[in-house]
């Protein structure tokens, strides 16, 4: 009984504990138990980091007393959800997957997820995470690698790998990610689930431990799309503590899955489909389009003409801004902390003990491209490149396009250890910076498999355009018939 909870869907699962048929209590549990089976045995998959299982309890009994009192049940009354590690929680360790944070527990909570406690989720653990949000895999983690739970030989994506695996292996029907450059919509598109990236400033970073500010995003994963719209739907809205969040009315997503595709106009960027993208790749996006047009949306191609600059670009502003963000981990304040003789080598032994090759790999190429006599080669030419990108987006949307659709990925999951190239990894984003770089919303649903593996199908929409952007994939995942399949 207690596994079948977990394959009901979130608006579900949270109808079945508000009305008493199922305790939340009962779910927690099975979220738990469902967690050590897959962390078991020689393809133990390494998703959660951090639980406190009596935490995670006592927050579900909390629901349970307030059905019996006959209170109105929150909108995620009972449903368990996961938290990537950059998140700050109070009752559990924020590591960012990284040695330099173990054992660190903030002593102040996200708005995301004191959003969510709100709104009755009870939050059954912290996942696993490229250290520091760095990486395309999940295997940059200084806690191992997480597997794919569709495929264990292959990596789930990254960074926010072990909170797609967290809901692709059942553990929950909602997690949190966080994106800087495709790190909810790539994972989800391997994972074969929904995961959304809202507009900049749409949901708060507070209490999101910074990679790149400008370029941050808090990000949502469900089993569905109506998973992912209740998900997003419960912490989206500004924020007094983030300077950057917006002050727009936040609309009922799920109203989305009414709308109707007749009078829509879909976007197919030339720039997305090139010559080598995989042809099973190409054939699963094209089928996502052909059922768009049979739902009666009209498709045209359209060209974002610099999208051929956008690795480059996000690869000399990311690392600038993270090479500022983590100059505060030197062990004087917090974390970890290595002894030398002197300030200067207790920073040098601290923060080389305490950062992998990856995130140390950008700190260095930040730090150069900010350097005197290097800025305006380098950073002032990427921000205006950056420019270039949002412009694109915000020609073609004017043109009347209400929406984009591309390939979240060029391929699907690769083999654990198969890429060891970094700017072969990084290129695995291609198609899903861009969208960081103008802060539009984009999504990724699943459009098929090929060879067994899933595939992503990559909506973006306009600056706060989530609804017509849902709507597309809700009419996606019905044509589909996508929609929770495992």
């Amino acid at each position: 009984m207690s596994g079948a909870l977990l394959r009901l869907t979130a608006s579900a699962l949270r109808d079945r504990v508000a009305a008493g048929d199922a305790s939340a209590l009962a779910v927690a549990d099975a979220s738990f138990e469902r967690a050590a089976v897959v962390g078991a045995g020689p393809d133990a998959l390494n998703i959660v980091l951090w639980h406190d299982r009596e935490w995670s309890r006592a927050a579900a009994e909390q629901v349970d007393a307030a059905v019996i009192r006959g209170d109105a049940p929150p909108p995620l009354a009972g449903v368990p959800v996961a938290i990537k590690d950059n998140l700050a929680t109070t009752h559990l360790a924020t590591s960012c997957g990284s040695r330099i944070l173990e054992g660190y527990v903030s002593p102040y909570e996200a708005t995301a997820v004191r959003r969510l406690r709100a709104a009755g989720a009870i939050i059954v653990g912290k996942t696993n995470m490229d250290e520091f949000a760095m990486g395309s895999s999940t295997e940059h983690s200084a806690y191992g690698p997480t597997r794919n739970p569709l495929a264990p030989d292959r990596v789930p994506g990254g960074s926010s790998g072990g909170s797609a695996a967290a809901v692709a292996a059942g553990l929950a029907p909602i997690a949190l990610g966080s994106e800087t450059g495709g790190s909810v919509r790539q994972p989800a598109a391997f994972c074969g689930i929904t995961g959304i990236k809202p507009t900049y400033g749409r949901v708060s970073r507070y209490g999101l431990v910074a990679f790149a500010s400008s370029l941050d995003h808090v990000g949502v994963f469900g089993r569905t799309v109506d998973d992912a719209a209740l998900g997003l739907q419960a912490i989206a809205g500004a924020d007094p503590r983030d300077a950057t969040s917006i002050d727009v009315p936040v609309p009922d997503y799920r109203a989305a899955s009414r709308m109707s595709m007749r009078g829509m106009v879909i976007g197919c960027p030339r720039e997305y489909f090139p010559n080598t993208l995989a042809p099973r790749v190409r054939d699963r996006c094209a089928a996502a389009v052909d059922a768009l047009r049979a739902a009666g949306a009209e498709v045209r191609e359209v060209s974002l003409p610099h999208t051929a600059l956008a690795i480059p670009a996000y690869y000399i502003v990311a690392p600038a801004e993270a090479s500022s963000n983590l100059a505060r981990f030197d062990g004087v304040r917090y974390g970890l902390r290595l002894t030398g003789d002197g300030l200067r080598a207790m920073y040098e032994a601290t923060r080389s003990r305490g950062f992998g090759e990856e995130v140390t790999r950008r700190i260095l190429l930040g730090t150069y491209v900010l350097s005197a006599g290097y800025y305006d080669a380098y950073y002032r030419k990427a921000m205006e490149v950056r420019r270039l990108i949002a412009s694109d987006f915000a020609h073609v949307f004017a043109s009347g396009v209400h929406a984009l659709l591309t390939p979240t990925t060029p391929t699907p999951a690769f083999k654990l250890g198969a890429v060891s190239d970094p700017y072969e990894m990084y290129m695995s984003d291609i198609f899903t910076v861009t969208a960081n770089l103008a802060g539009v919303p984009a999504m990724s649903v699943p459009a098929g498999h090929v060879d067994g593996l899933p595939v992503g199908a990559q909506i973006i929409a306009p600056h706060f355009g989530e609804v017509a952007m849902l709507g597309v994939a809700y009419a996606l995942e019905r044509a589909l018939g996508t929609g929770g399949r495992r």
